[in-house]
């Protein structure tokens, strides 16, 4: 059913490196949703929430690479939506209802998920988190790890034409991604200014999916270029922030004369 010998020409090799890396890229986004919603368990709980979510993410997206022949049907139109003097004959899709449904709800939480930071209840002193259940922490999870997972297999099929090239890809990706989880969580949870970041991009994210759904095509690159142009900036802050504060102060001599 499937072609092993394609793993002994240099070309796959090249192609696996090539759609795990784009897996990678495309996976940030995912694990910078799923460090900020888990941080409202309890401190005890947050690395398995993340190992859940991402277990759960691989599975998903290794179901859907098994179903490709259903996901290429998610492009024929459902039905017709024609309003005049504002759409014509717009072919409503499956992949259009879910990227919809998933850019709202992504701007939703990233929007709730600011506004409770600003109102300063989102958590304790010590980071331990709200205590949310751990069920509705992983139910919110999988909402959004649908979404994404669209996203990747999308970028995948463009890509490769082989299936177990396109699943060795997601399972190395989700691996190196499973292992700089935490890091990835402690570095956006302990930076506050880091953390609000995180969630404007998960806002613009949210709406890219929506213009999507709605047909209008938007060039990733310049997005994921923002985003790490911010990052970089906000990253000096920091170091700049923590050198001023390692400074030591010097008192002037004449305030001892």
């Amino acid at each position: 059913m499937y072609d092993f010998s394609a793993f002994t020409h240099p070309a796959t090799w090249i192609s696996l490196l090539t759609l795990t890396f784009m897996e990678i890229v495309l996976g940030i986004d995912n694990i910078i949703f799923i460090s900020i919603i888990v941080n409202r368990l309890a401190k005890e709980k947050q690395a398995r929430g993340r190992t859940i979510g991402l277990l759960l993410a691989l599975l998903f997206r290794i179901g859907l690479l098994l179903s490709i022949s259903w996901i290429v049907s998610l492009r024929t139109p459902l039905f017709t939506v024609n309003i005049p003097s504002f759409v014509n004959n717009f072919g409503v899709t499956g992949r259009d209802l879910i990227l919809l449904a998933g850019g709202l709800f992504l701007m939703y939480k990233s929007t709730t998920e600011i506004h409770t930071k600003l109102q300063g209840d989102e958590e304790d002193e010590g980071g331990s988190g709200t205590g949310a259940s751990m069920m509705s922490v992983i139910l919110q999870i999988i909402v959004i790890d649908i979404v994404f997972s669209f996203d990747s297999i999308l970028t995948a099929v463009g890509l490769v034409d082989n299936v177990l090239v396109m699943i060795a890809a997601v399972i190395v990706a989700m691996g190196i991604m499973l292992a700089f989880s935490g890091v990835i969580a402690n570095f956006v949870n302990n930076n506050p200014t880091i953390k609000m970041l995180a969630l404007s991009f998960l806002i613009m994210i949210g709406f890219m999916l929506v213009m999507e759904a709605a047909h209008k095509e938007v060039e990733k690159g310049y997005l994921y270029f923002a985003m790490a142009f911010s990052l970089t900036v906000e990253i000096l802050n920091l170091r700049l922030r923590k050198k001023a504060k390692s400074k030591p102060v010097h008192l002037r001599d004449s305030q001892y004369d």
